[in-house]
């Protein structure tokens, strides 16, 4: 459920979530100042753009200037071009067999590491009588995806011998990022994979390590494209970049703002006397006569309940605690503290209101998680509201 987001649309909801358009495209052209105009962005909408919808995001960074977009695989690449998007698409996991006169037809640009993958893209790229650019991926220390060192030979011989496809780029992608002698040797061994293919006479132009971590803080990884996920939503560093104990830098760069605001309303008002329990297991014990408001989403909406009695939200620019467990459709909150709260009030779950903030860090905290999994959690009964200028 997509909407946009104006005077005559204002959400009736339960809950919802409210993104904008023009921060997204504030970030990422904050990204390619950052990393300077020589350097392409393949903007990573896989996901549903993280949890953000990715028809309206895609077009919105496309309207930007993002001349690639990243995703998942080959479903979610025709998601694109059926809304009529013109940009490159670049499918940063592979294949499965019996995708590849799609991919081929619907002009998407897929990664390749095994033998087998080049020989369907050969024969389907002959049959369409087709040249397919395609991104050799590189396992250079994550040993998730990618062509390891000792397939190298036989691989990027392969590819020379392939008469249809066109080695465009190269990647690998980190395990950690920052202050990490892991991704200097991540590094070196990729650099030594480009040697490799040069002395096969395979010289791709869009050499690719970086994702957002890298963006923060690694310009030796930047090479020709980066790949900016996360950051493109208003988080630029992620967790997983730093070592265990490690703190993050006090400066980071670029500099963006969340795209999301999460949203829901005030259905109801409980006065709970002292000693009585709230929600499910009573695991809320009034301490005094407290009053209550009941908000409309839960679990089920991707509001975590592991933020069960140490979350908040904000109530008339003001923080209230999650009193009890959070259900599956009601989470419950503590607002005895905010005079004049009535039913219908609006309640931040994620973003600002009256100076006070939410993010999806801070409940990625809570949940010990992530704000990847935090935004991308949001179900499909959470609309999303588009606002734009453009």
């Amino acid at each position: 459920m997509n909407a946009r987001l104006d005077s005559a649309t204002t959400p009736e909801h339960r809950t919802w979530a409210e993104i904008s358009l023009d921060v997204l495209r504030a970030n990422f052209r904050a990204i390619q100042q950052h990393v300077g105009a020589d350097v392409a962005i393949c903007a990573v909408v896989k996901a549903d753009a993280y949890g953000h919808g990715v028809v309206e995001c895609a077009r919105a960074l496309e309207s930007a200037g993002a001349p690639w977009l990243g995703v998942t695989d080959a479903a979610e690449g025709l998601v694109l071009r059926t809304a009529g998007l013109k940009a490159r698409i670049l499918l940063m996991t592979g294949m499965w067999k019996g995708e590849e006169d799609l991919i081929v037809s619907h002009q998407l640009t897929p990664t390749v590491w095994e033998p087998w993958h080049l020989q369907l893209l050969e024969n389907a790229a002959r049959k369409q009588a087709a040249i397919l650019p395609v991104h050799l991926k590189l396992d250079t220390g994550m040993n998730r995806l990618g062509a390891s060192k000792e397939a190298w030979p036989n691989l990027f011989d392969a590819l020379a011998d392939c008469q249809h496809l066109r080695l465009e780029g190269v990647s690998t992608h980190f395990a950690v990022v920052l202050n990490s002698q892991k991704t200097g040797q991540q590094v070196a061994l990729f650099e030594e994979g480009l040697a490799a293919l040069h002395s096969k006479g395979l010289w791709p132009t869009l050499i690719h390590m970086a994702n957002s971590a890298g963006i923060a803080g690694r310009p030796e990884t930047w090479k020709t494209m980066v790949r900016p996920g996360i950051a493109l939503y208003g988080y630029s560093l992620p967790d997983y970049s730093l070592h265990a104990g490690e703190e993050q830098p006090a400066d980071i760069v670029p500099a963006v703002q969340p795209v999301l605001t999460w949203k829901t309303r005030v259905i109801a008002l409980k006065e709970v006397a002292a000693g009585q329990a709230i929600g499910y297991g009573g695991t809320f014990i009034a301490k005094e006569r407290c009053r209550v408001a009941v908000l409309p989403v839960g679990y089920a909406d991707g509001f975590h309940r592991l933020l069960s009695n140490r979350g908040r939200v904000i109530v008339r620019g003001e923080y209230a605690p999650v009193a009890g467990r959070v259900s599956m459709d009601l989470t419950t909150s503590d607002v005895s503290h905010i005079p004049g709260v009535e039913v219908g009030d609006e309640v931040v779950l994620i973003g600002e209101s009256k100076g006070k903030s939410i993010d999806a860090r801070e409940h990625a905290r809570l949940c010990d998680t992530i704000p990847y999994e935090i935004l991308c959690s949001l179900s499909e009964r959470v609309p999303r509201m588009y606002s734009s200028s453009q």
